[in-house]
């Protein structure tokens, strides 16, 4: 439950929410005397002079969590209480608010903000966060040390996550935590229900790079201005090694990042009360989240997102207009298999003609840990001013493509209330109850595979993951190493369906073809 907020005397006559500022940086030069809260001070000021407002006026401060705090052994090197420090800093006592993890957060705070403001729990919600992690652990690599980075903040913020673990102790033992194996999991299942082969698979992997890398290039904060034809994204000459088959390393969310970004969000009423330019506000035609199936490998299958389509289609549906209507999209891209998923469950085509991307993607721009989707609101908001009319629509996506925030944004005043949305629409349509569960095979058992990949180490295959279906329709997980022929295999061929066995182990399950 959020806390209350200091009682609103005169709630504003138009609740309608609306982005009225933001704010977005890029720092290149790895200074370690800059602190995650210098850099949150400096966008969360920025969004309030494009604002023309002051810091008195915000009510409620959102701190998207650091990636680091998800590391154990980092969390010790930062503060625990961002949202202080800096509400301190700014002058300000307004309500703090945060969360566990997830890249899905800045979307979801937009959306569940817009409520509160629409409630009158608050007038002025400031979001902002920040990720120095190029530095962090450039500093560390070197020896040195952060002290300032640990400064205190007597007031801890409001956690409103979910509070539970993203991985089970299985998913965990055989890799499945790390992003960079579970995402080729699921380009493994999108590539057999798509019926492509090796070469048609990896053309169109080639030519999303290639497209969203163009959008980077033209884009001032993206942390990698390079225009990338096809041929140069598949290519593994400098230093663009597989990571996990079939991804090479530009197609891998770019954690080493030093980027922050702040959005501000109030209402009609309260931008006509502070004397906020009209022309600067955004509104918010529609928002929805919904979580899939928790644990990634007891999913129905592994191509799509039911969750994912249930909120694009109720945050259409609140709009009233039908994704045609969408002029600029911003798909989550922490691996090319999310923005295919994103486009499946949109009804759109990979390569739809107004692209996927309004900064350049988590792959080429920036992927600055649960942040990213931040700075795609502040550079959508930012693309909707210029054109001055139109519509965008962010998705954000957490933890393995299982929690998802939908946005929708245009110029002109939505046609229906926001205080109209039900926000818990898109998760009452997305079946949760049947759905295969994970056990421990017993013995040898025999298998069929569902999804497969093979990590890289700079000397090539190294390990395969296997996601398996036992005979009682139950599922299990194993890994395959040291028979060259095996990984090949694995690796290249489109494996889903083929039948195979997998020997019991502590705490890894071996798996071989039958």
């Amino acid at each position: 439950m959020v806390q209350d907020a200091v009682p609103i005397d005169a709630a504003p006559i138009d609740a309608t929410p609306i982005i009225v500022g933001v704010s977005q940086q890029t720092w290149r030069d790895q200074d370690p005397t800059r602190t995650p809260v210098d850099a949150l001070a400096e966008v969360a000021t920025g969004a309030l002079a494009d604002a023309g407002i002051g810091p008195d006026a915000v009510d409620a401060l959102v701190t998207v969590p650091f990636l680091a705090q998800q590391v154990p052994q980092l969390a010790p090197l930062l503060t625990p209480n961002p949202g202080a420090l800096l509400a301190d800093r700014l002058g300000m006592a307004p309500a703090l608010l945060t969360s566990d993890y997830g890249g899905n957060l800045p979307q979801w705070f937009i959306n569940r903000g817009a409520d509160w403001l629409v409630e009158g729990r608050y007038r002025t919600l400031l979001l902002t966060g920040a990720e120095l992690m190029a530095t962090l652990l450039g500093t560390l690599r070197g020896g040195g040390d952060l002290p300032a980075w640990r400064d205190g903040g007597d007031r801890a913020a409001e956690d409103l996550g979910a509070g539970r673990p993203s991985s089970l102790p299985a998913e965990h033992a055989h890799g499945l935590f790390e992003p960079i194996v579970t995402y080729p999991l699921f380009e493994s299942a999108l590539r057999h229900a798509r019926g492509l082969d090796e070469s048609q698979q990896r053309a169109q992997l080639g030519q999303l790079t290639a497209a969203m890398s163009a959008v980077a290039a033209a884009n001032p904060y993206a942390w990698r201005r390079e225009t990338l034809s096809s041929e140069d994204a598949l290519s593994e000459a400098d230093g663009n090694r597989i990571i996990t088959w079939p991804y090479n390393k530009c197609m891998n969310a770019i954690a080493g990042v030093d980027m922050a970004a702040a959005v501000l969000l109030t209402t009609v009423g309260e931008a006509r009360r502070q004397g906020i330019d009209p022309s600067r506000w955004v509104y918010l035609h529609g928002g929805a989240e919904a979580n899939d199936v928790w644990y990634a490998a007891e999913r129905e299958d592994f191509h799509r997102s039911p969750a994912l389509a249930a909120a694009a289609g109720e945050a259409l549906a609140q709009a009233g207009i039908g994704v045609d209507a969408i002029d600029l999209f911003d798909l989550y891209s922490c691996f090319p298999s999310a923005v295919t998923v994103a486009c499946d469950s949109l009804g759109i085509a990979v390569d739809d003609p107004r692209g996927v991307t309004v900064t350049g993607g988590l792959t080429l721009f920036g992927g600055p840990g649960n942040n990213y989707s931040t700075h795609a609101i502040a550079e959508m908001a930012a693309r909707l001013r210029a054109a001055g009319s139109g519509y965008g629509l962010v998705t954000a996506n957490g933890g393995y493509l299982t929690k998802h925030a939908v946005g929708i944004y245009g110029m002109a005043p939505p046609a229906q209330p926001w205080a109209d949305r039900d926000p818990d629409a898109a998760q009452a349509a997305v079946p949760l109850d049947q759905h295969p569960r994970l056990r421990d095979p017993v013995g040898t058992e025999a298998v069929h595979i569902e999804a497969h990949a093979v990590r890289y180490d700079r000397e090539g295959p190294a390990t395969g993951v296997v996601v398996c279906r036992l005979g009682d329709g139950q599922r299990c997980l194993a890994q395959a190493g040291g028979d060259s022929a095996l990984l090949h295999r694995l690796a290249h061929e489109d494996c889903v369906g083929i039948a195979g066995e997998v020997t019991a182990g502590d705490p890894v399950n071996a798996f071989r073809f039958a």
